[in-house]
């Protein structure tokens, strides 16, 4: 029986939901792939570092985690010093999003890379920044790549294009792609105070403490960004995007679209025209009877104009942190399948 073995950078409730899948399908896994799975590095800025080449016990983690907020041993090692050194098949890239230089993710992508080991990221950082370069190592070095969790959580977006849409040419992209602003532009449609609906946000786990980039359309832009490079082969950043937030959005201009039948939605897309990417975020009146209008709270929605299949899309509906461990999950499945 192979043995795959994973380190893991970042164990947010993200990574511990993606932990206890992997608990909880371990010997359907064996069955079905014939592989163990096991985690043999795990590094955080705030628990901890651990190291076990034979294989963390992750019951015995997840047990400390709840009792003390931390790991009770470990080593002294950064998340860098871990994808340098540690033993490992597959790197797994699951560290704060830096949404403006996509740093440290990149380099610890790049010195996986390096070392000839496949790679998994849930974070947006790097796809939206560096995939060219990133995905040209990959491919010099012949190892895997795969960001599904990055744009919708779990959702299928880039496997529907690749394995799914088989030889159709993706010509366009649109989309509501931040829970956060579609949370409280659905709070502010029912008359809820923005402060109030920013508070409501953050109890239910919407909303960051610090909601600036969601409002300012700074992650809808690495989102948009990410799928017009891996699709398009766009070549850009989120500094590409022509940006604009949910921050000059009023009560009055939610109740003036409400009249007239329509809501405003913070809309994304872009397309390659004539060899240049052109991409946008911006608060949009969408008629109610449009797809886009029913997308409320957490679900978020792209969808795809092809040459073959016309426009598909892919709605995902109030996706939480299981979800977006699932989409972990399937990419390890892939590297399974692929090694």
């Amino acid at each position: 029986m192979k043995k795959i073995n994973l380190a893991v950078l970042g164990y947010g409730n993200a990574g511990r939901a993606f932990g206890k899948m992997l608990l909880d399908k371990k010997q359907e896994i064996i069955k079905k792939y014939g592989a163990e799975v096991r985690i043999t590095a795990i590094a955080t800025k705030t628990k901890g570092t651990l190291v076990d080449k034979n294989g963390i016990d992750l019951a015995k983690i997840e047990k400390e985690l709840c009792e003390y907020g931390r790991f009770t041993a470990g080593v002294e090692k950064s998340a860098m010093e871990v994808a340098e050194t540690a033993d490992y098949d597959v790197l797994v890239e699951l560290t704060t999003l830096e949404i403006f230089s996509g740093q440290p993710a990149i380099d610890h992508i790049k010195a996986a890379f390096a070392r000839g080991k496949h790679v998994i990221t849930a974070n947006k950082g790097p796809i939206a920044w560096a995939y060219r370069e990133l995905s040209a190592m990959a491919d010099e070095r012949k190892c895997l790549f795969f960001y599904e969790t990055t744009v919708m959580d779990g959702a299928p977006v880039f496997n529907l294009v690749e394995h799914t849409l088989k030889m159709c040419k993706v010509t366009e992209i649109r989309g509501i792609l931040n829970s956060t602003t579609n949370f409280l532009l659905k709070e502010l449609t029912e008359g809820v105070p923005y402060e109030s609906a920013i508070e409501k946000g953050r109890k239910i786990g919407f909303v960051e403490a610090d909601p600036s980039l969601d409002v300012l359309g700074w992650d809808a832009a690495a989102k948009v960004c990410s799928l017009l490079n891996v699709l398009m082969d766009a070549g850009i950043t989120p500094l590409d995007i022509d940006r604009k937030g949910i921050e000059d959005v009023t009560a009055e201009n939610i109740r003036e679209a409400k009249e007239r039948g329509k809501v405003i939605k913070l809309i994304c897309g872009g397309r390659v025209k004539d060899g240049k990417a052109e991409g946008f975020v911006k608060p949009q009146e969408i008629d109610n009877g449009d797809l886009f209008a029913s997308i409320s709270g957490a679900s978020s929605v792209v969808s795809f104009t092809t040459d073959l299949m016309g426009t598909v899309s892919v709605v995902a509906h109030e996706p939480g942190i299981k979800e977006t461990a699932y989409g972990v999950f399937g990419d390890t499945l892939r590297i399974i399948e692929n090694i």
